[in-house]
C-alpha cells in the first residue's frame, strides 16, 4: 500500500502552532522519513490519547504506520474507525481491503476494494484477490488495466511468481531495475527468489549479495541465503547462515516462525512435530514439510489426513498430493489412489512450465512408471541422471526401472548406490538386489542379504525369492540352503522337493566338476535336517560317490541356522 510521499512531508500543519505541538508532529514525521514505523507510532497513539491535532488525519497515518509494521489486524480496525464517521475519504475502502487481503479474509476484500474509488492501488488489489480466489477472468480483466508503472508491474512480477512463472517475474524484475531504478536494492532480492526457485542457487546467492551489502540484517535476504545454502550444501551450513537472525532478540514473530521452520528442514526434519503443526496455517510451507515428515516415517495416514483437503496450487503442491495418493494407493492397493497420482504428476510434468525441469521430468517418469510404461521412464530418468546421480531416490528408481527392462548388470549398480535406510530395509529394494545378485550369478551376495535382516515375514518371502530364483538360474547350492530353512520354518512338501531338488542338482555339479566337492558335505548336512523315506537313498548315493572319490562327508560344517 503506498501512501504519497507528499502526505508524508505534510503530516504537520503549515501555519505556526504552539511548540509542544509541532515538535510531536514533526516527531512523527521524521520516524516515517526514516522508515521507523514503530516510532511514528507511539507518537501516533500519544496524539490520539491526548486528542492533539487533528483525530482523522491521526487515525490515518496509525492505519498506515500499524500497515507496514505488519500489524494488520491493528490498521484495519484503525480503518474500519475511519470509515464510522461520516465524512470518511472513499479511497480508505481500499485501505480496508489491503487490510483485509493480508488476513487471508478475500471475499470481504474484495467487496470493500469494489467500494473505493477506482484507482490503480485498487486495480493491483483486485488484480490480486482474483488470483487468491482463483477467478481467471476477473484475473484477465485486471491484467488488462494494469499500466506500465513501477508498481503495477511489480504486482504483475509476482503474480507470475505466485503461478510458478519464475522466468516472467524474473524477466519484469530485471527490466524494472535496468530502468533507472538501480537504487531499489530489493528488486534484488525478489530476482534472488526467482532464480531459487528455478534452482539457480549459485546465481541466486551472487544476485541476493548485492541486497545483502547494504542490508547484512534482512530478515528475507538471510533466510534466502540459507536456503541457497541448504542446496548447494547441507543443512549445517545453512544453520550458520541463520545464527544472524536467532542471536536477534527484537525480531517479529512471524520472523522467528519462519526461523524455526526452517530449522527443522536444514536438521532434516528433527522436532518437526513439536514445531511445524502449530505452523501449518502460519508459514505456507509447513504444512508440505510435515507431509513430507509423515511420509518418511511412514506415517501415510497422518501424511494423507493433513493435504487430502488442500487444494494445490503450485507445482510442488500438485508433487506432493501425487507421492502421498501414490503411498496410499500401495499401502491399500487403491487403483483410484494409484491413478490420481499418475494424473498429479502428469500435470506437473506436461505443464509449460514444468516440463523442462528436474522435478517435471522426474514427475513424468513417475507418471509412467505407474502405468508401467518402463522404456518411457527411463527415457525421462536418462535426461536428468547428470544431476541426481547423488539422490536415493534417484538411484532407487533408476535401479527399479533398469530391473524392470531386463538391464541386469545397470540396475545392481544404481541400486548399490542407495544409502538410505529408509530404502535399503525395505523388501523391495531387498528382493530387487536379490534378483540382480542371482541374475548376475552372485548368488552368496543374494544369501548374504537374508542373513542380515531379521526374521519376520519379509525375511521369509526373500527366502522364497532366493531358493526359487536361484534354482532357475542353476545356483542349486544356494537354492538348496534357502529351502532348507523355509521346510524348517514351514514344513510344505513343496519345501522338501525344492531341496531335493537343489541338493542333487548341486551333487550333479561336483560330479561334473563345475562345484567344489567341499559342497557335499554341506548338502548331506542339509538332507539330514528332513526326515523322509528319500533322503536315506539319496545320502546313500552320494557318500558311494564320495568314498570312490576320495572326499570324506565324516567332519562336516554346521548347517546355517535359521538366524
Amino acid at each position: 500500500m503506498n501512501l504519497s510521499r507528499a502526505k508524508a512531508a505534510n503530516i504537520g500543519p503549515a501555519q505556526e502552532v504552539a511548540g509542544q505541538k509541532k515538535a510531536e508532529k514533526l516527531e512523527a514525521a521524521d520516524f516515517i522519513e526514516k522508515r521507523d514505523y514503530a516510532g511514528a507510532l507511539a507518537v501516533l497513539e500519544f496524539n490520539k490519547r491526548s486528542g492533539e491535532g487533528d483525530m482523522k488525519e491521526t487515525l490515518q497515518w496509525i492505519g498506515y504506520t500499524a500497515f507496514h509494521l505488519g500489524d494488520m489486524k491493528k490498521s484495519l480496525e484503525t480503518y474500519q474507525e475511519l470509515l464510522s464517521y461520516g465524512d470518511a475519504d472513499p479511497l480508505d475502502h481500499v485501505y480496508l481491503g489491503c487490510c483485509m487481503f493480508f488476513l487471508g479474509m478475500y471475499k470481504e476484500a474484495e467487496e470493500e476494494a469494489n467500494k473505493g474509488p477506482t484507482c490503480p492501488l485498487q486495480v493491483r488489489l483486485l488484480f490480486h484477490l482474483a488470483h487468491k480466489l482463483n477467478d481467471e477472468d476477473k484475473l484477465m480483466v485486471h491484467h488488462g488495466k494494469l499500466k506500465t508503472t513501477v508498481e503495477d508491474q511489480l504486482s504483475l512480477a509476482s503474480i507470475h511468481y505466485l503461478r510458478s512463472h519464475f522466468q516472467e517475474a524474473t524477466d519484469i524484475y530485471k527490466r524494472v531495475l535496468l530502468e533507472e531504478n538501480r537504487d531499489f536494492l530489493a528488486l534484488n532480492v525478489y530476482v534472488a527468489l526467482c532464480y531459487y526457485k528455478l534452482d539457480y542457487y549459485d546465481v541466486s546467492l551472487e544476485v541476493l549479495q548485492v541486497y545483502l551489502q547494504e542490508n547484512p540484517d534482512s530478515v528475507v535476504a538471510v533466510n534466502l541465503k540459507a536456503c541457497n545454502i541448504f542446496r548447494l550444501y547441507n543443512g549445517q551450513a545453512a544453520e550458520v547462515e541463520l545464527k544472524v537472525l536467532l542471536e536477534r532478540s527484537n525480531t517479529s514473530e512471524y520472523t522467528n516462525d519462519i526461523v524455526k521452520h526452517n530449522l527443522v528442514v536444514f536438521r532434516d526434519g528433527e522436532g518437526a512435530l513439536q514445531t511445524l503443526p502449530p505452523l501449518v496455517d502460519v508459514v505456507v510451507e509447513a504444512r508440505l514439510n510435515l507431509v513430507i515428515y509423515y511420509l518418511r516415517n511412514d506415517e501415510i495416514e497422518e501424511a494423507y489426513n493433513l493435504i487430502k483437503d488442500l487444494e494445490p496450487s503450485t507445482p510442488q503442491e500438485y508433487i506432493l498430493k501425487g507421492v502421498v495418493n501414490a503411498a496410499v494407493g500401495n499401502l491399500m492397493d487403491s487403483r483410484e489412489h494409484l491413478k490420481m497420482a499418475q494424473q498429479y504428476f502428469q500435470l506437473v510434468g506436461s505443464s509449460a512450465s514444468e516440463c523442462d525441469t528436474i522435478p517435471g521430468r522426474q514427475c513424468m517418469a513417475s507418471c509412467f512408471f505407474l502405468l508401467r510404461q518402463f522404456e518411457d521412464v527411463m527415457i525421462y530418468l536418462k535426461s536428468v541422471e547428470t544431476y541426481q546421480r547423488n539422490s536415493d531416490e534417484f538411484n532407487h528408481n533408476y535401479g527399479m526401472t533398469q530391473l524392470a527392462l531386463g538391464q541386469i548388470k545397470e540396475a545392481e549398480e544404481s541400486l548399490l548406490l542407495v544409502q538410505n535406510e529408509r530404502y535399503t530395509n525395505d523388501y523391495s529394494y531387498l528382493s530387487a538386489l536379490a534378483r540382480c545378485y542371482i541374475s548376475n550369478e552372485k548368488p552368496k551376495s543374494a544369501w548374504e542379504l537374508y542373513l542380515r535382516m531379521e526374521t519376520s515375514n519379509d525375511s521369509f518371502s526373500l527366502l522364497q525369492l532366493i531358493a526359487n530364483d536361484c534354482y532357475l538360474k542353476g545356483q542349486f547350492f544356494y537354492s538348496a540352503k534357502a529351502f532348507d530353512v523355509l521346510e524348517r520354518l514351514d514344513p510344505n512338501p513343496e519345501y522338501w522337493e525344492g531341496k531335493r531338488g537343489a541338493c542333487v542338482g548341486v551333487f550333479q555339479a561336483i560330479i561334473a566338476g563345475k562345484e567344489s566337492r567341499d559342497l557335499l558335505r554341506d548338502v548331506v548336512s542339509m538332507l539330514r535336517n528332513t526326515s523322509n523315506p528319500q533322503v536315506e537313498y539319496i545320502i546313500r548315493i552320494m557318500k558311494k560317490w564320495a568314498r570312490e572319490n576320495g572326499v570324506g562327508l565324516h567332519a562336516h560344517q554346521d548347517s546355517p541356522g535359521i538366524d
